[in-house]
């Protein structure tokens, strides 16, 4: 996988659109909002700008992970929507694929997080990071790698891969955490399959799914 920065071309799937909410399936690959300079301008809310120019950022997905992800089409539902996330409201579920096979069949990673400032931006746990957990279920697994359903409660930088990487069974394809699986996979093999949230006008429960690609 290239450090350089090469987006899908695809048409952005939209999931949900009302006076309030954009949901839409991010591809892997794409960047969630700019980054520096002109060669990283390409992102998904650039794109989603040009059909709804009032979309505002709610929350991210790394560049290389797929799935689900809401914007607010309100200043009202920006404040709404940052409110859930703040307070750990909205439930999140992600599929990865992982190396090896994990022996157990659920469980929870309970560990701090924080920047590894000599190798940005990747994380690394350490004791002085801010605490980060992750329940995980897995779904399937063979000898060479498992299938998860993971559950972040927190939203750190990062947090699955490095989470996973913890547990001794890193995401497959990862170019920053298993850099020795990304030539053998077409993506990072992880998916934000579903957002549960409230709707910012009247509160009532959204379920909001993609199914993973792989």
């Amino acid at each position: 996988m290239s450090d350089r920065y090469d987006p899908p071309k695809d048409e952005i799937a939209v999931l949900h659109a009302d006076h309030e909410l954009l949901v839409v399936e991010k591809p892997a690959g794409l960047l969630s909002v700019p980054g520096k300079g002109p060669e990283l301008a390409d992102s998904l809310i650039a794109r989603l700008a040009q059909a709804f120019p009032q979309v505002l950022l709610v929350h991210r997905l790394d560049r290389d992970t797929s799935g689900v992800m809401v914007f607010a089409l309100t200043p009202h539902a920006q404040r709404h929507l940052g409110l859930q996330f703040e307070k750990r409201q909205v439930k999140k579920t992600y599929i990865a694929r992982v190396a090896g096979r994990v022996s157990e069949s659920k469980g929870t990673v309970d560990l701090p997080l924080m920047v590894d400032w000599p190798n940005r931006p990747l994380q690394k746990v350490d004791p002085e990071g801010r605490a980060a957990l992750t329940d995980w279920h897995r779904v399937k697994a063979s000898d060479a790698e498992s299938r998860m359903r993971l559950l972040p409660k927190t939203g750190r930088s990062h947090q699955l891969r490095v989470h996973m990487l913890a547990l001794g069974h890193p995401i497959l394809g990862d170019p920053l955490y298993a850099p020795d699986t990304a030539p053998a996979f077409p993506r990072m093999m992880l998916h934000a399959e579903e957002l549960r949230l409230r709707h910012p006008d009247g509160g009532a429960g959204q379920v909001f799914r993609a199914k993973a690609p792989f």
